[in-house]
């Protein structure tokens, strides 16, 4: 497609923006005598947190469901929701990547399954943010990608249209979602790569 075919590009923020390990998180908080995959399979793919993602609970109220649940203590709970926080560093390359996209006069968007308190943690830890001109965030809408609603939300919100869009999202079924409203999507793997695939597209920056 021409570069002109293209106005906005927009980000998911975990694995894009910043680092995002669930296994990661896990293997900080707890010992080795838990199997460390499947514990971070369990939490991080449980209805608690697909709730707290959706704004339906808040993180505290998600910190004493896992105390019922997993048994975990108040403390491991903690330790949990803190290394949930100080592991989300930035990813080489990206935001640099969205400031180049945004001066060259694309407008530049965030779509991300997120909670409340750790969208502020990042607001309040990066600056990269203020980069975009707007951002929908799951927790805000009670919906996560890959339904078609939080696409077609984007999309309303801003008043911008499908055929005029790109996202980069490093997990395919949610690149697929937006591919089916008509979205043009990119599998993120690092900044040189989608930066290449961008321009692949037509962009010019």
């Amino acid at each position: 497609m021409a570069s002109s075919s293209f106005k906005n590009v927009v980000f998911d923020i975990g694995n894009v923006l910043v680092r995002w390990n669930p296994v990661e998180i896990t293997r900080l908080t707890f010992d080795d005598s838990y199997d460390i995959e499947s514990l971070a399979e369990s939490i991080f793919r449980s209805e608690i947190w697909y709730n707290l993602n959706k704004g339906l609970i808040s993180e505290n109220e998600a910190k004493l469901q896992h105390q019922i649940l997993f048994g975990l203590s108040e403390v491991e709970c903690e330790r949990l929701f803190y290394y949930v926080r100080q592991t989300q560093i930035l990813i080489y390359g990206s935001v640099d990547l969205v400031k180049r996209v945004k001066k060259a006069g694309y407008r530049v968007f965030a779509l991300t399954d997120n909670v409340h308190e750790i969208v502020n943690h990042l607001k309040s830890t990066y600056t990269f943010w203020d980069l975009f001109e707007g951002a929908v965030v799951s927790a805000d809408v009670g919906i996560l990608k890959p339904q078609a609603k939080i696409y077609q939300h984007l999309l309303n919100q801003f008043e911008i249209k499908a055929e005029e869009t790109i996202l980069l999202d490093d997990m395919p079924h949610n690149v697929k979602g937006a591919l089916d409203v008509g979205i043009t999507a990119i599998e993120f793997k690092n900044a040189a790569q989608g930066e290449h695939a961008l321009k692949e597209l037509g962009l010019v920056f």
